[in-house]
């Protein structure tokens, strides 16, 4: 029989699990660092070492977990898999739900800042129309989302399971947005639920980072920089998903053993693909609230069960990417033709590498919208900017 209880769920860190946090922050065996590098190579020492010493004698954990039990947090099993969720309710009477994915190194406290201006617009200045009921997944692997198993890496599934939570929960229809991988699941969605999905939104989609280089031919401006700064991080950028993607349980090793490596993997993210303006990670967004999300990788140690869910979603994603003569599925060979796709959105921020020629041939997205400001956490880094783009696009759907 099939489980459909969705259960509460309350975070309760153990107190054993903090003292041995504090216990390996202060016992970290430092790399040596060679003189005049700065982040060239990666994280330097001495940032990583303030920013640890943040972490283990100012950062207050117990006062970021209050206040993440604040908001209405559930459990429920779908086919094996325990997913977690945020579930708010608007007071609004004509509020409509809203699926909102993270992406990696990130979880659902990436979205934390703007659950107040989506569910209670007209409290922070907003308009009742644009309320919406929130539902936060956590990503199987990530979070309080534990992995179960191979499979769940897949963005079919991962995305089935997500339009299945917002079945139990009786939304029969629902608008969708994603970030990074989030992205991808919710491009999926209206494969899997056809005709349920109002409107997506998404930011910063990339092109394939496995893919050639790309070409710079016809390029102008905004679209242009991104295309060569894509090709640079295709050479110099893509270490870390190199590696995930091929070697998961290997990295997974010191992300579990050492809490300055899990530290280290998520920190260089921030600084590198934060709004370039800002010199540091903290410079661009809230310093306890980055720490808040490594801790919840940390104590969760869903450092490896990430890897090998971003591991299990390239390879899928691999495969999908063939060219069509090697694929059996497609309209033209009398296969599996998709249901046609709702009205969809881009928003792109100033450290996004979104070539539009590539993520958008044929101009298919309703909405696109570019930012001069903001980057691959907008929740975090410009909250006001990506609420309001949300909205201006689902109030007209």
């Amino acid at each position: 029989m099939t489980n459909t209880e969705i259960r509460p769920f309350r975070i309760d860190v153990p107190q054993v699990d903090l003292d041995d946090l504090q216990a390996r922050l202060a016992n970290t065996r430092w790399p040596r660092e060679l003189p005049g590098l700065g982040w060239s190579r990666g994280v330097p020492t001495a940032y990583l070492r303030r920013i640890a010493e943040y972490w283990q004698q100012t950062f207050d954990w117990r006062a970021a977990e209050a206040q993440l039990n604040e908001l209405p947090q559930f459990v429920t099993e779908i086919d094996g898999q325990e997913i977690h969720f945020v579930h708010v309710r608007s007071a609004e009477p004509t509020a409509r739900p809203l699926l909102m994915v993270h992406g990696w190194p990130s979880s659902f406290v990436e979205f934390t800042k703007i659950v107040g201006p989506l569910t209670d617009p007209v409290a922070h200045g907003g308009r009742a129309e644009d309320a919406v009921h929130l539902v936060l997944p956590s990503i199987p692997g990530f979070g309080f989302s534990p992995l179960s198993g191979p499979g769940w890496g897949n963005l079919f599934t991962i995305a089935g399971g997500f339009a299945e939570i917002m079945t139990r929960l009786g939304y029969d229809r629902f608008l969708a947005q994603g970030t990074d991988v989030g992205s991808g699941i919710v491009g999926m969605l209206p494969m899997v639920a056809p005709g349920r999905v109002i409107a997506t939104h998404v930011n910063g989609p990339s092109p394939y980072p496995f893919g050639p280089a790309l070409s710079l031919d016809g390029l102008e401006g905004g679209e242009r920089d991104r295309a060569e700064r894509f090709n640079t991080f295709r050479e110099d950028g893509a270490g870390y998903l190199h590696i995930q993607a091929t070697r998961p349980q290997t990295i997974g090793y010191g992300l579990t053993d050492s809490p300055v490596a899990q530290l280290a993997w998520i920190v260089e993210k921030f600084a590198e693909w934060t709004d370039p303006k800002n010199e540091l990670p903290e410079d661009a967004v809230d310093l306890d609230q980055l720490l808040t999300n490594v801790s919840i990788y940390w104590f969760n140690q869903v450092g490896v069960s990430a890897a090998h869910s971003l591991y299990e979603g390239m390879q899928a994603y691999k495969a999908f990417a063939q060219p069509a003569e090697d694929q059996s599925w497609d309209a033209g060979a009398g296969g599996w033709e998709p249901p046609p796709a709702p009205p969809s959105a881009v928003a792109v921020f100033a450290a996004d590498l979104t070539v539009r020629r590539e993520v958008d041939p044929t101009g298919a997205h309703a909405r696109w919208t570019e930012y001069d400001r903001g980057g691959h956490f907008p929740a975090m880094e410009v909250p006001e900017l990506l609420v309001a783009d949300m909205q201006e696009f689902f109030r007209a759907q």
